[in-house]
């Protein structure tokens, strides 16, 4: 395994969006794109940050196009950053939001979509920093600002900003 470079700047930022419904949250299932750094993992909805947009436009678009909701209410939760030594380091600006109508894509593009009651994310395949800002998410924290740094899929150490 290669070693961590620090020093690689971070040029690619993302959104990713937590949807709640009641006590589950919206979670994508990775399993249709080749070469996915996510395939095989759950995870929230989100994607890459394009030109001229605003992380707020970039959570909007994403989810409308991944899932065919509007979102009615969103709030920026936190900044993750990622450090890897196998994929592109990256800011991921996270997100919970809500919508109005329950109605999913029934074909999404990147996976399958399905409502996953929080008291049951925790037994799902995913990133392992991702269960760090989730329990947080689930637990209530306003807001949260972690360094994620990987070397491959294992997470090897982390550090919470949060306040």
């Amino acid at each position: 395994m290669k070693s961590i470079d620090e020093s690689k700047k971070i040029n690619k930022l993302t959104t990713l969006c937590y949807i709640e419904q009641g006590e589950s949250y919206l979670m994508l299932f990775r399993n249709k794109k080749e070469n996915d750094q996510s395939k095989g993992k759950w995870l929230g909805v989100g994607g890459k940050l394009e030109k001229n947009e605003s992380p707020d436009d970039c959570v909007k678009r994403e989810v409308f196009e991944e899932t065919g909701i509007t979102l009615s209410n969103y709030k920026c939760r936190g900044f993750i950053t990622f450090i890897s030594d196998q994929w592109e380091n990256e800011i991921m600006f996270l997100y919970t939001g809500s919508c109005l109508d329950e109605k999913i894509n029934e074909v999404c593009k990147e996976g399958r979509l399905e409502w996953i009651p929080k008291n049951k994310i925790m037994d799902l395949n995913m990133w392992e920093g991702d269960r760090i800002f989730l329990k947080e998410l689930i637990e209530g924290k306003e807001f949260i600002n972690l360094k994620l740094i990987y070397e491959g899929d294992k997470l090897v150490s982390w550090e919470n900003y949060s306040v």
